[in-house]
């Protein structure tokens, strides 16, 4: 079992489940020959040809009714959007039909799809290519939303979402694609959706968070310890619906809570995480509900994007603050 890089990772979790599966087809913009804009279906289109990986025409729109009406004839298909930021144009299909179809069926029929986008900051990219719309997704009734925080995670959890009935919106941070090496075995596994992980044990205060803030709060927990306080990270990994068992567990152990996330305060998941701790474990709390996020405003030009994202500092002024309430 070797270590490997995010994106390796789901190249091969997208490589186990089109050789198991001939119902899986990969497709996208410049996901064929050229293996995707950031190479994460490198190599496939060689191996199961162009019938099953296969490039689109620049319209997102296309794509998500493409993979509506292949998964309704029972095709499992994992279409990619080339940035998440590009959802708009697709929201229609996502939303409007993917995540109500089997509803509407009396869930007689399955809806397979499993939608892969890059998203996230730090990385420098133009307007719409960095944007945290995770919180889009979770307010939709019907679709599953995937967010990794590291390679492991990221193939077992890919694996789980394609062999999933149900629509999945998986969620891969550019910035994690390649600086982060974790082991990761070389055959097909599964990590469970809907499962959060405690990915740091401890007993002062819980962070819960999820995708690349999972790395900058592993840091901060670290540099806290070194203060005699002792930090659990909770990782969502599945942001919708919630792990409600292992959050309210981590809350009624530590007493003290920060959640953190990159996405705006008023966006992401940290809100509907907050909310589910006033309504079902408030009664553990010893301080107010610590948050750390960035601001609400646009994303800003990648010039300024180093100041406006959240990092391992404001985790850590953030913990102190409600430790010492």
């Amino acid at each position: 079992m070797a270590k490997t890089t995010m994106i390796k990772a789901i190249t091969a979790a997208m490589d186990e489940e089109l050789k198991r599966d001939d119902k899986v087809l990969v497709f996208g913009e410049d996901v064929g020959k050229n293996g995707g804009v950031f190479r994460a279906t490198d190599g496939l289109q060689e191996i199961y040809g162009e019938d099953r990986v296969f490039d689109t025409p620049l319209a997102e729109s296309g794509i998500g009714g493409l993979a509506a009406g292949l998964a309704f004839t029972g095709f499992r298909p994992v279409p990619e959007i080339q940035f998440f930021g590009f959802v708009f144009e697709v929201m229609d299909s996502i939303a409007g039909q993917i995540s109500r179809e089997r509803y509407r069926m009396g869930a007689t029929r399955k809806m397979p799809v499993t939608f892969r986008a890059p998203f996230g900051g730090g990385v420098h990219t133009p307007e719409l290519h960095s944007d945290s719309l995770e919180g889009l997704m979770a307010q939709t009734p019907g679709l599953r939303v995937v967010i990794p925080s590291g390679p492991y995670d990221a193939k077992g959890l890919l694996i789980s979402a394609i062999r999933s009935d149900d629509p999945v919106v998986f969620l891969e941070h550019m910035k994690l694609y390649r600086s982060v090496k974790e082991e990761v075995p070389d055959e097909a596994y599964i990590v469970p959706l809907d499962k959060a992980a405690v990915k740091r044990e401890g007993s002062d205060v819980s962070i819960i968070t999820y995708g690349y803030m999972v790395q900058e709060s592993l840091k901060a927990a670290e540099d806290l310890a070194k203060e005699g306080i002792n930090a659990e990270v909770v990782d969502l990994r599945t942001v919708s619906p919630l792990d409600e068992e292992t959050i309210l567990a981590s809350v009624k152990k530590t007493g003290r809570v920060v959640l953190v996330q990159e996405a705006q305060a008023q966006a992401g998941i940290s809100p509907a995480v907050a909310s589910l701790i006033a309504e079902k474990g408030i009664l553990s709390l010893e301080a107010p509900i610590g948050r750390v996020s960035a601001p609400d405003t646009p994303y800003p030009f990648s010039e300024a994007e180093s100041t406006w994202l959240p990092n391992k500092k404001d985790i850590v002024e953030k913990v102190k603050e409600v430790v010492n309430f």
